[in-house]
């Protein structure tokens, strides 16, 4: 239910990316095309570059306003990161997770209505979504702390994560069904995937819970091995004050959200844009462009599976540390997509090379799953949801700049203006690779319990004081 929850929060998420391509006019290609611009590609050979729809076209939006309109969520999806972790802390994730999701649900059905409005009203209903979805992470990290083992932590939240993949896989293809072959168009995209979101909500309500403790129906075997390997069945509820300093001053968190930042520049940039780029410049039509689009999130979703139960077995074998697995995979998570989209960038118009790269190198995206995303959990499981708010929310500035700053490099949609994008987009995950690598880590940190560091302060200067007390008194022999 996590990784469908997380589904179709991305679903939400990237079905603008997918109708916005035939919500606004396409772009005049042909007079470039006559004077044999190296630049821009040919229509595809294999169906009209036009849906059968009569709704296509219907914005006359600019490059840097249909940018606008993308980043707006991320601007609403910042602000409700950490006020959802410390909500998921107190009451737990079960709500602030379901409710959330119901939020942006219900704003995805009114997108049809705000756009014919306006791109301000528009970008304002986006900016909702975001607001409701900023706390799916948060508290979906919360509750991983209460049902993740050590030793299948990367196994089962990879397992929830890879909605992200799928989700973004049925966005591109079932979004680009519905645009080539339902009469009314882009607007059918909202309105069924938002349905779909309501059902989830209804279900999520009746199958889960926040903790084992309060399961219904976990059996005694279950809640036995869940309290041997977590140490308890029950969500923490009494932590003490939250430790702000060393939160604030832990380098290897530090290092994570600068890694994060990196991974999520990536990752928007081709979330956002991938399918602007295969319709204005590979020139695909929107049934093509959602197959061709998706190809690249599912290897990205396989590879996280297959990665991530890998990368338990190494820590189960002890063959590697938690910290050395976490950044020897998220380099790998870096440097793959890094050459895919650059190497995608010099083949031209040969579309099935391009594909062929951008699927390989977002493959490689799927080492992150294991490494990154799960990073938190290591750092502090008692603080979880707050510490994947704090650096997931970092992460968001990336999908609030990549779509406007798309939207810029490119106002004339060709593979030189692009290619400008991906060095862009490569150089980001490398660069901040490099920090995570250099002063990341996978090891508990001392602030997870601060009450048990008071106790033990306390229990120090108790001791002291004995000793003082006691000084200069007789003292016993046996």
């Amino acid at each position: 239910m996590a990784m469908l929850g997380v589904m179709v929060a991305y679903i939400m998420r990237a079905c603008l990316s997918v109708a916005i391509t035939q919500m606004v006019a396409p772009v005049n290609h042909s007079h470039l095309v006559l004077n044999n611009d190296s630049e821009i590609c040919p229509a595809s050979d294999f169906s009209p570059v036009k849906s059968n729809n009569a709704h296509v076209g219907q914005f006359d939006w600019s490059e840097e306003t249909q940018g606008i309109i993308l980043s707006a969520f991320y601007y609403g999806y910042i602000i409700t990161h950490v006020p959802g972790g410390l909500l998921a802390q107190k009451f737990g994730g079960k709500h602030t997770l379901g409710l959330g999701i119901l939020t942006t649900a219900i704003f995805t059905l009114l997108t049809p209505l705000a756009a014919k409005q306006g791109a301000v009203v528009l970008s304002l209903v986006r900016f909702l979504e975001g607001l409701g979805e900023g706390v799916t992470f948060p508290a979906l990290c919360t509750m991983l702390a209460q049902w993740a083992p050590p030793h299948e932590r990367s196994t089962l939240s990879t397992a929830a994560f890879t909605g992200v993949q799928i989700g973004t896989v049925l966005a591109n293809l079932l979004g680009g069904i519905i645009l080539q072959y339902v009469p009314s168009g882009w607007e059918a995209v909202f309105y069924i995937f938002g349905t779909a979101s309501v059902i989830w909500y209804l279900l999520w309500c009746v199958l889960c819970y926040n903790d084992p403790n309060s399961h219904p129906f976990i059996s005694e075997e279950e809640k036995l091995y869940l309290k041997e390997t977590i140490g308890q069945t029950e969500r923490n509820k009494d932590l003490g004050p939250m430790p702000w300093k060393a939160i604030l001053t832990s380098i290897p968190l530090w290092a994570l959200v600068i890694g994060e930042v990196g991974h999520d520049w990536g990752l928007y940039t081709m979330v956002t844009d991938l399918p602007k780029y295969m319709s204005d410049v590979m020139r695909y039509n929107p049934a093509e462009n959602g197959l061709m689009s998706s190809l690249p999130y599912l290897a990205t979703w396989i590879s996280s599976l297959v990665t991530s139960a890998f990368a338990d077995w190494i820590l189960k074998k002890k063959y590697m540390s938690s910290t050395a697995v976490r950044k020897t995979f998220a380099t790998f998570g870096a440097i793959g997509p890094a050459i895919g989209v650059i190497g995608a960038s010099y083949v031209g118009c040969n579309r099935s090379m391009a594909t062929f790269l951008f699927t390989v190198g977002m493959a490689f995206m799927g080492f992150c799953y294991c490494s990154l995303r799960v990073n938190a959990l290591d750092l502090s499981p008692n603080f979880s949801g707050t510490i994947m708010a704090f650096v997931n929310g970092a992460g968001c500035v990336s999908g609030m700049l990549t779509p406007y700053f798309t939207g810029l490099l490119t106002p004339n949609r060709n593979i030189k203006e692009w290619r400008t994008v991906f060095w862009i987009m490569a150089i980001m995950l490398v660069s901040t690779n490099f920090v995570f690598l250099f002063f990341g880590s996978g090891d508990l940190q001392e602030w997870n319990e601060p009450n048990k560091q008071n106790d033990l302060s306390t229990s120090s200067d108790e001791k002291s004081k004995s000793k003082s007390d006691t000084k200069g008194l007789p003292q016993k022999t046996c």
